[in-house]
């Protein structure tokens, strides 16, 4: 079935076109003008995918993240007119999976989309059999499920902060470059800025931090990211 995408921005202009073209990719599609009405229709029709405006009236989209994410893990795209809300964005109060700076072209946004419906759906990588989980330390993965656990304890992550220790837990010996977590994530040739993983890593840093996980990613200066020793012993 196609995935239904959710575009929430109050511009009209700005929701026809995005509409076009994630239609023109096979998804269907619904709008919402104001953050309200965008809380309404992820409630009524359970999009696969939210693309929403930081700028709107009634309730602005920050807002409405907040509110998403108490409630359930729908993968969120931010809509921002300026670079520099990434932090606030992708960080841990907030935890959306990507964003686009307008002014933007629609096939960014489309292949942005389509980038974390993939991660959400994709097969997991054999780790020693099919749903296998992997386990590290006081981490454990469950692949099939997309859960992620701390000493048995659930921890909440979005799509893309999942896809990211699900990348370093699967080869926890390697170091991965920023470029190379993106490949990853998105193939070869993705355009997404160092700040992106910076921020994902941050927050992925505290949410464990919050149930003692204080060394679940270790950063090797000038390099990247591989996974810690996950022993919940602070370095």
């Amino acid at each position: 079935m196609p995935r239904t995408i959710l575009v929430a921005d109050d511009d009209p202009n700005i929701r026809q076109l995005l509409v076009f073209a994630l239609g023109k990719a096979g998804l269907d599609t619904i709008e919402a003008a104001d953050g309200e009405a965008a809380l309404a229709e992820v409630a009524a029709r359970r999009p696969d995918l939210v693309v929403l405006d930081i700028n709107m009236p009634r309730m602005d989209g920050l807002e409405v993240c907040r509110r998403l994410r108490s409630d359930g893990d729908t993968p969120i795209l931010f809509l921002s007119s300026r670079d520099d809300e990434i932090d606030r964005v992708l960080g841990i109060e907030l935890g959306a999976d990507d964003y686009v700076v307008k002014p933007f072209s629609p096939r960014e946004v489309v292949a942005r989309v389509m980038a974390i419906l993939r991660r959400t759906h994709a097969h997991p990588p054999t780790v020693e059999s099919a749903g296998a989980l992997i386990r590290h330390g006081r981490l454990t993965l469950d692949i099939e499920g997309w859960q992620a656990r701390w000493a048995g304890v659930d921890i909440t992550l979005t799509v893309t902060e999942f896809s990211i220790l699900r990348t370093l837990a699967v080869m926890p010996a390697k170091v991965f470059g920023r470029d190379a977590i993106i490949d990853r994530l998105h193939g070869p040739g993705f355009a997404v800025t160092d700040r992106t993983i910076d921020s994902h890593i941050r927050n992925l840093r505290a949410k464990f931090a919050e149930r003692g996980g204080t060394d679940v990613i270790e950063t090797r200066a000038g390099i990247g990211y591989r996974l810690g020793a996950c022993s919940g012993e602070a370095a």
